[in-house]
């Protein structure tokens, strides 16, 4: 499942996993109002990495955490979801507004493969620096470089070179360094 190669989602181990995340986010959630530190413990508890100052605001929902690292003053706003199939990277002082899907999480594009029940991860990678608009929701295996800017509810459905502004459903370049919408 790591490694991108197609996998069982109904594995014991990986419902073990599943069902260890999905208590550690009864905890996380319920902690919308605990001190700064004692979320940012329970982040480190169940991340790969938590850099310093990021922030996380609840609810959050991942499929199992550990495949998650976030640079220092990252910055999720509430009710975001990541499927964490396998590794999603945000880099340094990225910001994510609202509602923000990020999916690691893919199916085989073959039918009669699909109708057997495997499943595959491709890796998400968030650059420094970069702003995803409210509603943006990122495909399996897109890199967004870093300073770049995803307008609120687009669809990134491929790469994203560093500095430049895309939006829209696919999202596409408006800009390749200026930040006016």
């Amino acid at each position: 499942m790591l490694a991108g190669e197609l996998y069982r989602p109904g594995d014991t181990e990986i419902q073990a996993d599943q069902a260890a995340a999905k208590a550690w986010m009864v905890r996380y959630n319920a902690a919308l109002d605990a001190p700064p530190a004692e979320r940012r413990a329970l982040l480190a508890e169940r991340l790969a990495s938590v850099g310093e100052g990021a922030v996380i605001r609840p609810p959050f929902h991942c499929d199992f955490g550990y495949n998650i690292s976030v640079g220092k003053g990252v910055f999720l706003n509430f009710n975001c979801v990541i499927l964490d199939i396998c590794a999603v990277s945000i880099g340094d002082d990225t910001q994510i507004g609202p509602a923000v899907q990020i999916y690691a999480a893919d199916h085989p594009r073959d039918a009669a493969e699909r109708k057997s029940g495997v499943e595959f991860g491709r890796p998400v990678t968030i650059g420094r620096n970069c702003w995803i608009g409210g509603g943006a929701i990122i495909l399996p295996g897109v890199t967004i470089g870093d300073d770049a800017l995803v307008g609120a509810g687009s669809v990134v459905t491929r790469d994203v070179p560093a500095g430049a502004t895309v939006v829209g459903n696919p999202a596409q370049v408006v800009s390749n360094g200026a930040r006016s919408l």
